[in-house]
C-alpha cells in the first residue's frame, strides 16, 4: 500500500473521530451546563456570575422604581463585554469591572466590585 493511500485512510478515519467527538462533547456540555470559557472577558464575567450578587442603594431603588429587572442584569453578565482599560484589576481585596451590554435594546453600563466571597453591583449608567 503506498504512502497517499494509507495517509488518505488515516485522514478520513480522524476526520470522523474529530466529527464524533464534537457531537459528544457538545451533548456532554449542554446537559451538564459546563462550558469552556478560556478568553479573559468570559472568565471574568463567570467568576461574577458565580457568586453571590448584593446591590448597592441606587441599584436597589431602580428595581424597586420597577426601571430594571435582575433578568436585565443576568444577561449583562452573560453576554456583555468588560472594558479592561477602563476597569481596576490590580486593587485589593475587591476588584472593579466596567461591563458593558444592552437592557431593553438600550446600551447600559455596570460597574461592579468583585470581592473574593460576593460581588457587589454599584451602579447602573445608560
Amino acid at each position: 500500500m503506498d504512502f497517499l493511500k494509507r495517509l488518505g485512510f488515516y485522514l478520513i478515519g480522524l476526520s470522523i473521530g474529530i466529527v464524533f467527538l464534537t457531537f459528544f462533547f457538545k451533548k456532554k456540555s449542554e446537559e451538564t451546563g459546563v462550558s469552556f470559557c478560556y478568553f479573559p472577558n468570559c472568565r471574568t464575567l463567570k467568576d461574577i456570575r458565580s457568586k453571590p450578587m448584593s446591590y448597592s442603594e441606587d441599584v436597589s431603588r431602580l428595581f424597586s422604581e420597577k426601571k430594571l429587572d435582575t433578568v436585565d442584569i443576568i444577561n449583562i453578565l452573560r453576554n456583555g463585554e468588560v472594558d479592561f482599560s477602563s476597569s481596576q484589576t490590580k486593587t485589593s481585596p475587591c476588584k472593579t469591572y466596567i461591563i458593558e451590554g444592552s437592557i431593553k435594546e438600550k446600551e447600559a453600563t455596570l460597574k461592579v466590585r468583585n470581592c473574593q466571597e460576593k460581588a457587589l453591583l454599584e451602579s447602573i449608567s445608560f
